[in-house]
């Protein structure tokens, strides 16, 4: 599915994703789900929208379950999430020089999570539940364990070199 322009909201395809499944509220966090797929986040326009427009449900509804599931963000992400574990086991094994790495290749400067492209998200995670690759790495559900600095680059320039 393609990703539509941040900047847009398109309420036809709001409507033809509540109409899928049957705009049932129980099945809110599916459309909610869908509508990250498409937006690669969930506008504040389509939250309001959502809310208004399914039975049973408001706004601050919809908006209270899209910030209570951490899958779901409210801010754009790139179209290859990067996940680094800085859990204890990950930590102790070198995910911040990972991070630092990951950080440098991407030019992100402190507080940036998103690439200027809108290409690349990072960010970090109490755990992946892979404590015995630590440290590890998960990009767009892909992960890379036992990263190292110098990985992670060979990784990103692979990652790079497709989108070029």
């Amino acid at each position: 599915m393609s990703v539509e322009n941040p900047n847009k909201i398109d309420t036809s395809k709001l409507d033809k994703i509540i109409e899928s499944y049957d705009s049932k509220k129980s099945n809110l966090i599916a459309i909610l789900q869908k509508v990250q797929e498409v937006y690669r986040y969930l506008p504040e326009e389509a939250l309001t929208y959502i809310g208004t427009k399914m039975e049973g449900l408001s706004p601050a509804t919809v908006y209270g379950v899209a910030t209570f599931y951490a899958q779901f963000s409210l801010e754009p992400k790139g179209k290859y999430e990067i996940k680094v574990c800085d859990g204890t086991a990950c930590h102790v094994r070198g995910s911040m020089p990972v991070l630092n790495a990951i950080k440098a290749r991407l030019n992100l400067t402190d507080g940036q999570l998103t690439t200027h492209d809108g290409l690349f998200s990072l960010e970090t995670v109490s755990c992946l539940g892979a404590c015995g690759l630590a440290p590890v790495v998960v990009i767009n559900g892909k992960v890379y364990p036992q990263m190292t600095s110098d990985a992670i680059k060979i990784v990103l320039d692979t990652l790079l070199k497709e989108e070029n």
